[in-house]
């Protein structure tokens, strides 16, 4: 079933009202027509609804059924991702939204082979941003998780500190326990940070600072893992583990 994204600003009583690009994907693209039915997604759920009309370049939009489908997790997940070659940021983003992140967090860091220029980084983030609506409407969100701006290692860590948790995979952690001990930490509403170091790595200097920001430096395992698998594979790690024990 396909998915769009309204505010209550497009609500009406029981109908949303559709324009702009949304309206033409609908109309043209789709062909749609009256009686076909979508998903309205407005950030806390989506209601399921009716094509009533289709006229004046907007689609109405009965809801047959409110709150239909809630595909939140119990936390919120921030994901600061150190700055990788070619287009894996581009896979980055669209597995972490499919995995629920609430917000993707582009960082410089010291062993980041890729170096933005100030000028493209504008364009970068609205290329990235995209990315995220686009694997949002494919995985059913409630809501488009925010790309933000790219930021330092040091203003990363800044806003990391607005957190309640803040989980650090570092190939030179060894053993599991650190890990198991960190996720315990995690609690229903809860907002958990993950750091993920770029193809070099963390310099000790970056992780000596992320230990004195109360970050939890963990294992993910025996195998060394490329920077876009380790991203997959820790925000998996939380979003298993609150389903599993949080909801």
């Amino acid at each position: 079933m396909f998915n769009f994204f309204c505010d209550n600003k497009s609500r009406e009583g029981d109908c949303y009202f559709i324009t702009g690009a949304d309206y033409n994907h609908i109309k043209n693209v789709l062909r749609m027509t009256v009686g076909d039915s979508f998903l309205v997604s407005n950030g806390d759920s989506s209601d399921l609804c009716e094509i009533v009309k289709l006229e004046n370049e907007t689609v109405t939009a009965r809801i047959i059924e409110e709150n239909y489908q809630n595909t939140n997790l119990p936390i919120k997940i921030y994901l600061f991702q150190g700055l990788p070659k070619a287009d894996k940021m581009e896979l980055i983003i669209q597995k972490a939204v499919e995995l629920r992140v609430t917000e993707i967090i582009p960082t410089e860091m010291e062993n980041c082979v890729v170096k933005l220029e100030e000028k493209k980084k504008a364009s970068k983030v609205a290329r990235w941003q995209a990315i995220a609506e686009s694997a949002a409407k494919q995985s059913k969100r409630n809501s488009i998780p925010t790309v933000s701006e790219v930021l330092s290692y040091k203003d990363a860590l800044k806003k990391a500190l607005e957190l309640d948790v803040l989980l650090v995979p570092y190939e030179n952690e060894r053993g599991m326990q650190a890990t198991k001990d960190a996720l315990k930490k995690i609690e229903s509403g809860m907002s958990v940070g993950i750091i993920i170091g770029p193809e070099g790595g963390f310099s000790e200097k970056e992780i000596t600072a992320a230990k004195e920001q109360n970050g939890n430096i963990i294992s993910l395992g025996k195998r060394i893992l490329r920077t876009e698998t380790a991203a997959i594979t820790a925000v998996s790690m939380c979003m298993l583990y609150s389903e599993m024990n949080l909801e």
